[in-house]
């Protein structure tokens, strides 16, 4: 079928425009993309309107009001429908490639945690087009709801629970103060690692990690076997009210840091080290509780406050001997955490102080399910086909 593809404009639109000018392009402009998509719509029926033809493919079925922003200001389209087939004029889409490329930059502006007033500048400076505070706003908040959504997800099952803490700084009230940014990961059945949750707040208190545990809970995790984090003020006491039946390991990492502090001679602290490490890394739990009695035993005349330490704390990093061995060296610490600390270093050390937890935890989110995404289809973390 040949189509006529000459468009030529009614005398009646010239002689309004000769009268109106430029205030008359964007009904023009109207007139124009209505008539584009309507060729469009006869291409795809194989038939011209109001004609009949064998080669017919479907139905037209009426018209859909939209209104777009252009650069002449908003205008109501009327989108041509279907009866059947998939349709969508290209006219009209094609004219919007700027303003979706508009779209991604502000999201990708947020994500870097850059103030709404400056987007709003940003874009005005790069594009020529002044976006009331109002409109920079509806972005964020677009991005905010996919973002909730991830965090708001169901969890499932999940074999072991990692929980880390780390500071970002945020500005409240003119004042630039630390906010706590709480992790969550976790290893499912199939043994690949999850980011389960993140949550911001000013101060790592008991009450912060107690509402960020009982989220985990409420959006379903379960089956968790083993707890492995830092001994962080305020999450022990809300480990125990949440997860108090749940075996915790102690990080043995931050645990070898943490006995720095009780080691009276500088020489010693080599020594020290490798008697820490040959506890942990002891064949079983006897053998490990043997050793610790041993170096307790060595210390308790020469450095008696960290042979008491030691005596407290080194058992709570020996819980690993309660699962298979295969499965030691990744649980043993949180360090599977500090690829995703990095990262967000990484990031956050170019926003330098935050306009406020908002911003801060727009870019985390997004951030750790980035991660969380290549890890679903990355390799297995763990083999967990013999159980734990």
């Amino acid at each position: 079928m040949a189509y006529n593809n000459d468009f030529t404009l009614p005398s009646e639109y010239l002689e309004l425009i000769s009268e109106q000018g430029m205030e008359y392009l964007p009904e023009l402009l109207r007139i124009m993309i209505n008539a584009a998509m309507q060729r469009e719509r006869e291409k795809y029926l194989g038939v011209e309107r109001y004609g009949r033809s064998p080669e017919r493919q479907d139905y037209a079925n009426g018209y859909k009001p939209k209104t777009v922003k252009t650069r002449v200001g908003e205008v109501t389209f009327d989108i041509p429908q279907v009866r059947n087939g998939d349709f969508y004029p290209q006219a009209l889409e094609k004219g919007r490639r700027s303003e979706r490329a508009l779209n991604i930059s502000m999201a990708e502006m947020y994500v870097q945690g850059v103030s709404t007033r400056k987007v709003s500048a940003i874009i005005e400076k790069l594009c020529g087009t002044q976006l009331s505070s109002t409109q920079v706003s509806r972005i964020a908040a677009q991005m905010d709801e996919k973002l909730a959504e991830w965090r708001n997800s169901c969890l499932g099952e999940i074999i072991y629970l990692y929980l880390d803490a780390r500071y970002e700084k945020v500005r409240r009230d003119g004042q630039v103060r630390d906010a706590a940014v709480l992790i969550a990961m976790g290893v499912t059945p199939q043994g690949k690692r999850k980011v389960l949750g993140v949550s911001i707040s000013l101060g790592e208190q008991e009450v912060h990690w107690r509402e960020f545990m009982e989220s985990l809970l409420k959006r379903g995790m379960r089956g968790v076997k083993l707890i492995i984090s830092d001994d962080h003020s305020g999450l022990k006491a809300a480990r125990q009210a949440v997860f108090g039946g749940i075996p915790w390991q102690r990080c043995q990492f931050h645990l070898q840091q943490n006995a720095q502090a009780y080691i009276p001679k500088q020489e010693l602290e080599k020594e020290v080290a490798d008697d820490i490490r040959t506890v942990f890394t002891a064949p079983d739990r006897a053998s490990a509780d043997r050793y610790l009695a041993d170096i307790v035993k060595k210390y308790e005349k020469t450095a008696s406050r960290l042979s008491t330490w030691m005596e407290i704390n080194l058992p709570e990093g020996m819980m690993i001997f309660s699962f298979p061995p295969d499965h030691r060296r990744l649980i043993r610490t949180t360090n599977s955490l500090e690829r995703l600390n990095r990262e967000i270093k990484r990031r956050t050390r170019v926003v330098s102080v935050f306009p406020n937890e908002a911003s801060c935890l727009r870019l985390v989110s997004a951030i750790l399910l980035e991660i969380s995404d290549e890890w679903e289809t990355g390799r297995t973390y763990l083999d967990l086909s013999g159980g734990t």
